[in-house]
Order: structure tokens, then C-alpha cells, then sequence
């Protein structure tokens, strides 16, 4: 099947309770990885693909092997590697998402941080899926409590991180220690030659399929970004709504039902708006598009499907209410605005967990997504009074007021009351169904949303001294260690960003790092039991010395994550069993 190939989800063979969840998300044409890796791995091949974060590898390799999935046998049989947590949730939550008409089926996301005991039970319980970084899924074949003999396919994601973050080693160890049998997808944005090594040892008769990166530049077009806190999506779009001047608006959501809900919602908040999707009849939508263009609907709430082609001029603002799955999704929704060269605004809501995306997408525009603030109480009061003074001046332009001015003497005279008093009234009368005072409500957000790349410790207390202290690690040059190691190892495990990482110091069977003086006793004991290189770090403080880093240029740092991170592994490394095959 070639990229270029046009396939509907109905044309693809998976479960038909699949195939429910499909459209019960609105998904109508699989991306380019997902209709060239789906049909491969529903017949069990071995797959190599080279995608970037964005182009929908989850539903790529969780639909075809949730059709293969035997859900009496309560034993992992897909297990998927990934490099963060974050990335492990949310692969997790996407499984249980599309195997939600599959009675009974689990998936168990592993890693480390969290409660060992309670991944113990579940695992005892029974679970089909297992989605992992590496370091906690060793720990638990070091233990065998984690039981692969039923293993039927293994999914590397993200094979690269894997690489950055020092744990390429580890996902070799794992492979080793699957069944022969078993399928084995590996994904990667790109393919160092260490990730191609594992590939070729792992992997059977590959497909091999590459989809190249759409970039786009949408210089036209200015994209912010407010992180969903503290207010609810509908009270921060209203907020919008009646802040910023806006032609029209086109609202994006993820499924046909939404549409619906949120053009009622507006429509109960006082905001011409109507749905647009798939499930209506062709003149409905024809109807409702010709609505928008000659400006008697101000607001569409779509889906992707329905909206595409979608030419409107006048179309101001885009929303992404909800984000999109894919980098390109996101591309073709924002350029429903910024149309014959006009300015557009796009404006993106992202929940905490979706900021991976995030990232993705600004790689995709080669354009930096700006946090935004919402507009607060004051602002929106501003609006309002503004608009009713325009009201009051294009009234008193175009309207014969002399009956009324008479009236309004007459009034005076009769009840001894000044004008001023009487305009007061008036206006409260004229005003009092939409209040230009907002009231009531959740606390305004008035602080600006936090960037895509989150700042260290040391980067919010600009200007101050961080205090850090050296620890002691038990791993060291002869067990092949190296700093990308250390650090890849205790930033996604400690949840501390690689900027909170100081200075680190190899020997030859121990080395020295600097952590946060302040690192909480439970991160301590977490510390303990992490494995790199085949060594548990055992990690103590080394003679409780305090030191002190003034704040220094990135490039100047102990430690540089842009060069230290892409160093290939020195040397010879001495082979690692740290667990036997059961």
C-alpha cells in the first residue's frame, strides 16, 4: 500500500467492536502510518516505521493488535515500551479507549514513581496489555512478577528517546527475553544506527515503511496556546468569545456528538452558532456553510471530516477545542482561517498531559505556539461597555429619538427626577438580560500558561542560587556508564527535568551526581532501586556536602543535554544479564 493511498477505516480489518470505537471518535481516513502499518501487523508481520511524534502511531499499532488479542487468556500478550511515563499513560489510556467495547480486557501502565504494590495486584488480577519504561519493566523480570510466556507482540515506541535517554540497552535486554514467536513493532523518528542494531536483531522480515514530515509554515496565521486550568473549556471559550473582535469562528471538536453539545451551549449563552458534521444531510450542511458566509451564523462547532474543504473568508478564529490527534489535523483545521491572505487567529486549549503534542505541532508549523492568558473579569466588563456605547451611538445616528426625548421630558416634570438618573435606569433596563458587569464565577486566570518546554528550578528563581547536593551512584566506567545514561535514568524516573541534574563525575565503579539539595526522602529510597547498565544505583548522599551553582548559560551547564545526550556509547561494554529468561 502506498503513503499516498486513500483507505477508509471501514476498508481496514479489525475487530468490528473496533470499529465502533472508530466512529464513535469521528475517525473517518486513517493517517499514512495508520493505513500502511494496520493491514502488516493484523497479519502478524514484523514492522519498522520511521514516523514523527504526532502522525497517530498509537492507533497505528494498538488496533491491529487489539484485534489479535485473546481476551480469555488473562496474561500480558502485547507489551509496548515506551521511554517517559507520560508517554506510557497516555498509550494506556488510548488502549483502553479503543478496546472499550472488548469486555473485560486490561491494560497496566508500569512505571516508576508509582506504587510498586499496586502494580503487583493488577498484574495478579490478570491484564492482556502492558505499557512500560523500560527500567520499571526490568524491575519487575528481576522479580517475576512480570511473566512474558504468553507474550504475542512487543511494541518499541519512540526508539530514538529510548536512545537519548540511555535506555536502547535495556529495551535490547528485554527483546532477548521474549518469546521467539512473538511480533515486534519498532517506531522511530529517526534511525541511528544503535536503534537499526536492535532492529535487525529483533526483528523478522520487517515491512519497512517511512512517512515523511509535512512541515508547514503559516506565517499568516498568529497560534496561542491556554493550558486548560482551574476554568472549564466552555467558561474560557466564552471568555474569548466575548473579548477578542471576531468576524466568525470555527470551532473544532473530536466527535459528532460534541458538535452538537457545544453549539447547544453556546447557542443557551446568547452566540449565534450550529454544528457541522458528518451525520447531517448534505443541504444541512450546504445550508449552514452559506449561513456563515453571508454573516447570519457568527460560530460553527466541526469535526475534522465535516469541515474539510471548508472556504470562508470571513472565518477569523479557529479553536481547538479539543486537540487534534495528528500534526496534520491540526495543519488543516488552522487553515480554515488566514484565507486569501487575511490575518487568521488560531487558538489551541491543551490539557497538561497533551503538551507532547504540543511540541509536535510547533515542529510541524516551524512556528513557536505563544501562551495565552485568558481575558479577566475586568477585560470582559471593558468589552461589554464598549459595545454598548457603540449601541448607544449608532442609535442616536440613525434613529429619530424625538418622541422619546418628549417622553423622557415629560417624565422629569412629572416625578421631579434629573436625567442622568433616568438615562441610569434605561440603561439598566436595556442591559439588565446581559449584565456588562460579568459576576459571580470561578476566580479569574490571570497568570499566562506555562511554555512548551517546562523551565527548571533554577530557571524560575532567575537570578538566584540553587542548592544542590552530591550523591553517590554505584555504577561507573567499567559498567559502561555515561552521563546520558545517569541522566536519561533519573529524570524520567525521579520526575526531574534534566535541567535539575548538576554537575556528574565519573569513576571507575562509582560516580558523583548533583541533585536538588531538597529531593524528597521517598525520591531518595525511589533513586535506590533504578537500574542502569545492568548496576542498581543504590543511591546516597555523598557525606551530606552542600554545594552551590549560580545560575549559568545553557551552554555553559556541567551538563549539556543537546550535546551529552547525542554522544554515541564509548567502548566496549561487557554484556548485562540482570535477570534470567523464565
Amino acid at each position: 500500500m502506498t503513503e499516498d493511498a486513500v483507505v477508509s477505516f471501514a476498508q481496514l480489518a479489525i475487530l468490528p467492536a473496533l470499529h465502533k470505537v472508530v466512529d464513535e471518535l469521528g475517525y473517518e481516513t486513517p493517517s499514512p502510518i495508520q493505513a500502511q502499518s494496520i493491514p502488516p501487523l493484523l497479519e502478524g508481520r514484523d514492522l519498522l516505521g520511521q514516523a514523527q511524534t504526532g502522525t497517530g502511531k498509537t492507533a497505528a499499532f494498538s488496533l491491529p493488535l487489539l484485534s489479535r488479542l485473546d481476551l480469555s487468556v488473562k496474561s500480558p500478550q502485547i507489551l509496548v515500551l515506551t521511554p517517559t511515563r507520560e508517554l506510557a499513560l497516555q498509550v494506556a489510556e488510548a488502549m483502553q479507549t479503543y478496546a472499550r467495547h472488548l469486555p473485560g480486557f486490561q491494560v497496566l501502565p508500569v512505571y516508576g514513581g508509582q506504587n510498586m504494590s499496586q502494580q503487583l495486584r493488577q498484574l495478579q488480577r490478570g491484564v492482556h496489555a502492558v505499557v512500560g519504561t523500560p527500567g520499571r519493566i526490568q524491575d519487575h523480570l528481576r522479580r517475576g512478577t512480570l511473566k512474558l510466556d504468553k507474550l504475542t507482540s512487543v511494541v518499541v515506541d519512540e526508539a530514538d528517546e529510548m536512545l537519548k535517554m540511555g535506555f536502547i540497552e535495556e529495551v535490547d535486554q528485554i527483546l532477548e527475553h521474549t518469546p521467539p514467536e512473538r511480533q515486534t513493532a519498532l517506531f522511530s523518528a529517526t534511525m541511528p544506527n544503535e536503534v537499526l542494531r536492535v532492529a535487525r536483531r529483533h526483528l523478522k522480515d520487517p515491512i519497512e515503511i517511512r512517512i515523511k514530515s509535512k512541515t508547514s509554515t503559516v506565517e499568516t496565521i498568529s497560534q496561542r496556546f491556554w493550558q486548560v486550568k482551574g476554568l472549564h473549556k466552555l467558561d474560557a471559550l466564552t471568555r474569548i468569545l466575548e473579548a477578542e473582535e471576531i468576524e466568525a469562528m470555527l470551532i473544532f471538536v473530536r466527535t459528532k456528538i460534541a458538535t452538537v453539545e457545544l453549539a447547544e451551549k453556546l447557542e443557551g449563552r446568547g452566540f449565534s452558532s450550529a454544528p457541522l458534521n458528518g451525520d447531517m444531510t448534505q443541504a444541512l450542511r450546504e445550508k449552514t456553510i452559506e449561513r456563515l458566509k453571508n454573516g447570519t451564523l457568527d460560530i460553527v462547532v466541526a469535526t475534522d471530516v465535516a469541515a474539510r474543504g471548508l472556504d470562508v473568508k470571513r472565518i477569523s478564529h479557529v479553536v481547538n477545542y479539543d486537540i487534534p490527534y495528528d500534526t496534520e489535523s491540526y495543519i488543516h483545521r488552522i487553515g480554515r482561517t488566514g484565507r486569501a491572505g487575511r490575518e487568521g487567529k488560531a487558538i489551541l486549549f491543551v490539557a497538561p498531559r497533551e503538551r507532547r503534542m504540543l511540541y509536535a505541532i510547533e515542529q510541524a508549523t516551524r512556528q513557536p505556539i505563544t501562551p495565552m492568558s485568558l481575558p479577566s473579569r475586568k477585560d470582559i466588563t471593558d468589552r461589554r461597555i464598549t459595545l454598548f456605547k457603540e449601541q448607544i451611538a449608532e442609535a442616536m445616528e440613525s434613529q429619530d429619538l424625538e418622541f422619546f426625548e418628549e417622553l423622557i421630558d415629560s417624565y422629569q416634570d412629572e416625578f421631579d427626577v434629573g436625567h442622568r438618573r433616568i438615562a441610569a435606569t434605561l440603561a439598566y433596563l436595556a442591559q439588565k438580560d446581559k449584565p456588562l458587569q460579568l459576576e459571580g464565577g470561578p476566580v479569574d486566570e490571570v497568570s499566562v500558561a506555562e511554555p512548551a518546554s517546562r523551565p527548571s528550578p533554577v530557571e524560575r528563581k532567575a537570578g538566584e542560587t540553587a542548592e544542590l547536593s552530591r550523591y553517590r551512584i554505584e555504577v561507573g566506567r567499567i559498567h559502561g556508564v555515561e552521563p546520558r545514561h545517569i541522566v536519561g535514568a533519573i529524570s524520567n524516573e525521579a520526575q526531574l527535568s534534566s535541567n535539575d541534574i548538576g554537575q556528574i563525575k565519573l569513576y571507575d565503579t562509582f560516580s558523583l551526581v548533583d541533585l536538588p539539595a531538597d529531593l524528597p526522602r521517598e525520591t531518595v529510597r525511589l533513586l535506590q532501586d533504578v537500574w542502569v547498565c545492568g548496576q542498581r544505583l543504590q543511591l546516597s548522599v555523598d557525606k551530606g556536602k552542600i554545594l552551590k551553582y549560580k545560575e549559568k548559560p545553557a551552554n555553559k551547564r556541567p551538563f549539556d543535554k543537546g550535546a551529552d545526550r547525542r554522544a554515541k556509547p564509548g567502548g566496549k561494554k561487557p554484556p548485562q544479564k540482570p535477570y534470567k529468561k523464565k
